[in-house]
């Protein structure tokens, strides 16, 4: 599966962004998928997955209550919306997606097998 982030951008603490991720190739539902950031000099880290139907998700607790994955699966689409964004939500953030597990979601990322090329967000101050 081929997977293409998109949607970021520069904002203000506060504002919202909506990041989507495109998958072409293989059948999208057959993938649990997940999003992913790497700030600059720090190691990637997990933000939020869901299941290949989106029944079961996941969240760093960093962002919960802040962000909402989803997934169209009519669409081969990932999302994730972003509210009351910090400054600490900076980073490249990254689309991945692992074969479906049927037992909940995975938080590592070297559980994924297939990455998007990154979209980079700012959150100015």
């Amino acid at each position: 599966v081929q997977l293409q982030a998109s949607g970021g951008g520069l904002v203000q603490a506060g504002d919202s962004l909506r990041l989507s991720c495109a998958a072409s190739g293989r059948t999208f539902s057959s993938y649990d998928m997940g999003w992913f950031r790497q700030a600059p000099g720090k190691e990637r880290e997990f933000v939020a997955a869901a299941s290949w139907n989106g029944g079961s998700t996941r969240y760093v607790n960093s962002v919960k209550g802040r962000f909402t994955i989803s997934r169209d699966n009519t669409k081969n689409t990932l999302y994730l919306q972003m509210n009351s964004l910090k400054p600490e939500d900076t980073a490249v953030y990254y689309c991945a997606a692992t074969p479906r597990a049927y037992r909940g979601v995975y938080t590592s990322p070297t559980l994924y097998d297939y990455w998007g090329q990154g979209t980079q967000v700012t959150v100015s101050s």
